[in-house]
């Protein structure tokens, strides 16, 4: 397969690390919270922001819960934005959000391997190390990001309408708002649309920050004017670049149910879905409502989490038998201690890989 250079982060076989945005709106301080602990591991950076709709009162309190929390203390690794954004989902300022969120994951520590973007309405099916064992095995060049340049409709009600979103320029959240004029579809480059919620290598990341060929900004400038551009922004750059076109793997590791024809947004989970989730072999789910009780049930089946604690992970093993000084890491794969969701995360992944025709099927 074709792709970019090495990341920033470990080779292929190493223990790799993740850089993680969480993010949320008023009133998900303890969602945002508890998704924090159950995806804890003191290897991966983790970047949280509720934004500007949360009151300032609600964000105070996350910075000092994270503050006076003893392990993200001890390790660091745990930054809340407290200049905060305002995120309109339909509009471009998710998009704005998530390269922010980006650049500080970056500018704090560049050795990571992959980024991963939630919401506090997103939920791990696995623990850390499970996800960590089974990334260890894979090409650091892999962009796992669910896109299609079949857009069907979205021609018409997303691509030729130009939308203003207020988020840009107003200190108040307000919907996006349509101007008369249409525009055509774009000739410099080609759209494709998909999953706002992927993970991307730190290379690609990278290229979008620096932009060193201006692409990432044109198509940014252009997705400012795009309806839902979190669902096309990063699909359409990576899909025209030849270096890293080839570098796409079709899914967004997420279980999400959907309507048909699916509408704004997806159904929100229960205990209901639970069985699904589990059998969809992915990493993550959404999307749940606040405190519901199938995330008991994840934490007590699937993470073994005891409320407010952490998930169990080889390094609290390692942590017990070693001196900690400075940065740590887990780097060796056989400090993890995989469950029964690194096996089903590896059959959900060898099946993506090892489908007929996956290296002829990049961004088509």
């Amino acid at each position: 397969m074709r792709g970019a250079a090495a990341s920033g982060g470990r080779g292929r076989g190493a223990v790799p690390r993740i850089a993680y945005l969480v993010s949320g709106s008023a009133g998900d301080g303890a969602a945002l919270r508890r998704t924090l602990r159950a995806l804890y591991h003191p290897s991966n950076m983790y970047v949280v922001h509720l934004d500007l709709e949360a009151p300032a009162t609600e964000r105070a309190e996350l910075a000092a819960a994270v503050r006076a929390d003893p392990v993200y203390s001890r390790f660091r690794n745990v930054k809340v934005v407290t200049r905060a954004n305002l995120v309109t989902y339909r509009g471009p300022t998710m998009v704005a959000n998530t390269l922010h969120a980006a650049a500080i994951l970056l500018r704090e520590g560049g050795e990571w391997d992959w980024f991963i973007n939630l919401s506090a309405s997103d939920y791990p099916l696995v623990t850390q190390d499970d996800l960590l064992y089974v990334l260890s095995d894979l090409p650091r060049q892999l962009n796992f990001i669910e896109h299609t340049s079949d857009i069907g409709w979205k021609e018409y009600q997303r691509a030729k309408p130009v939308i203003i979103d207020p988020g840009l320029y107003s200190l108040q959240k307000s919907d996006v708002f349509w101007i008369t004029e249409k525009r055509s579809v774009p000739t410099a480059f080609k759209l494709f649309t998909g999953s706002a919620w992927m993970m991307l290598t730190h290379q690609f990341i990278e290229y979008c920050i620096w932009g060193w060929d201006n692409l990432p900004r044109t198509v940014l400038m252009y997705y400012a004017n795009f309806l839902s551009s979190p669902e096309g922004y990063f699909h359409t750059v990576i899909c025209n670049v030849p270096e890293f076109r080839n570098t796409t793997v079709n899914h967004d590791l997420h279980f999400i149910s959907w309507d048909n024809p699916p509408k704004q947004h997806p159904h929100y989970l229960t205990l209901n879905d639970f069985d699904g989730m589990v059998n969809s072999n992915a990493p993550f789910a959404r999307k749940f409502g606040r405190e519901d009780p199938v995330l008991d049930k994840i934490d007590q089946e699937l993470l073994g989490r005891q409320p407010d604690g952490f998930v169990a992970g080889g390094w609290m093993d390692l942590l017990n038998t070693t001196t900690v000084k400075g940065s740590f890491t887990v780097e060796r794969v056989q400090d993890l201690c995989p469950g029964p969701g690194a096996d089903r995360l590896k059959k959900l992944v060898t099946g993506l890989l090892t489908q007929e025709g996956f290296d002829d099927k990049h961004c088509l």
